[in-house]
């Protein structure tokens, strides 16, 4: 099931606390649920729901003298052969403007084509 699919599934609530994590990078569950102005219980419901179903990473910390856990988001599985073609990295990363008539553009187009075969 894809990422996408997995949050379809979200409640409303739980839904605006992944993008609170996303959104910071990093959170701490004491104030995660009071940026979301919930109750902890609430909290820690979401928090649980949201990490299994591996949306998020959430580690044991101590925070201000107290026991919590961090909460970041789970890292996203990529596929950068996508970019590829061959071993050519599309010329397109990286780049602001890129000529379409260049010979980068022309190589890796090949590149793309050859492997079909």
């Amino acid at each position: 099931m894809s990422v996408s699919d997995l949050e379809a599934d979200l409640s409303e609530d739980e839904y605006r606390g992944l993008e609170l994590i996303r959104e910071t990078g990093g959170i701490h569950q004491s104030d995660f649920w009071k940026e979301l102005d919930i109750s902890s219980r609430k909290g820690s419901r979401i928090i649980e729901r949201l990490a299994e179903m591996e949306l998020i990473d959430r580690e044991k910390t101590v925070y201000e003298g107290h026991n919590t856990y961090y909460l970041q988001p789970a890292p996203r599985d990529l596929d950068f052969s996508l970019l590829m073609a061959g071993d050519m990295l599309s010329p397109f990363v990286g780049e602001e403007e890129v000529d379409p008539n260049s010979d980068a553009i022309s190589q890796w187009i090949m590149n793309l084509a050859y492997e079909e075969y």
